[in-house]
């Protein structure tokens, strides 16, 4: 797998080097710029790692410029690692029992970020489409994993949390629940500044909006990284045909 866009290039890892390389940037985007932490954080070497690396698939994008620097990440784990890993990881926050037992295909996502100077260019699309073909490789159904809101104040996240539960909320079949149940519906939905909650919604759960992405019941308030999760769950026979088509109309 492999996507060209002049001097940035998305695929899967390939070493130990480079998936330490990820870790890396991983590093910079969620502990130094996030304040994050974890037990497994190499803090010496600078690098933000758990257990389940060696279990994921790490999808990098390089820059040329900077001699094939990874300057963006995303980690894939298919059902069948999650089952070599024991669990899938956001299994410890999410109770994901509904989408075991529906026999479809199961990806999850995880740990996306990208370099500050990245942000905003043609880098995430690049990895999108990238992440489209893994999908189409693989016969992925059901596509899920955390996203999080900057900090662990519920109530500073009220408005885009609320709307998310209002406007986004995963049909039954699909409503994977928070362990550490945090209501989502902290204001009625006639109370929700709209533009506000847009303008405080993170750019990733965004785009996971825009193809169709649907939230699980409730949040999860991870104060080991500094963040208030949600789990997004984006089911491909439902996505949202106007942006995959915008997608593929990218590749042309």
């Amino acid at each position: 797998m492999a996507l060209d866009d002049r001097n940035l290039t998305v695929r899967l890892a390939r070493t130990e080097e480079e998936i330490a390389a990820a870790q890396r940037l991983r590093y910079e985007v969620f502990v130094d710029e996030l304040g994050g932490g974890g037990a497994l954080v190499d803090h010496e070497n600078r690098l933000e790692r758990d257990r389940f690396d060696p279990f994921f698939d790490h999808l990098l994008l390089t820059d040329a410029r900077k001699g094939g620097a990874v300057v963006g990440v995303y980690r894939l784990l298919r059902d069948d690692q999650a089952q070599a890993a024991g669990q899938f990881y956001s299994e410890d926050e999410y109770d994901l029992e509904l989408l075991r037992a529906s026999g479809r295909r199961l990806l999850e996502l995880g740990r996306s970020c990208l370099h500050p100077e990245y942000r905003g260019g043609p880098g995430v699309m690049l990895m999108w489409q990238a992440l489209s073909d893994y999908v189409a490789e693989h016969g992925v159904e059901i596509l899920f994993g955390t996203a999080s809101f900057h900090g662990t104040d519920v109530q500073a996240l009220a408005h885009p949390l609320s709307q998310l539960h209002a406007r986004h909320l995963a049909p039954e079949e699909l409503r994977v629940r928070s362990r550490a149940f945090q209501p989502m519906d902290l204001l009625p939905e006639d109370q929700i500044d709209r533009r506000r909650a847009m303008v405080e919604t993170p750019a990733l759960i965004k785009g996971y909006l825009r193809l169709g992405g649907m939230v699980g019941d409730g949040a999860f308030v991870d104060h080991a990284f500094n963040t208030t999760d949600v789990c997004l769950v984006m089911d491909t026979r439902r996505l949202n045909e106007q942006a995959a088509a915008r997608v593929r109309r990218g590749r042309g």
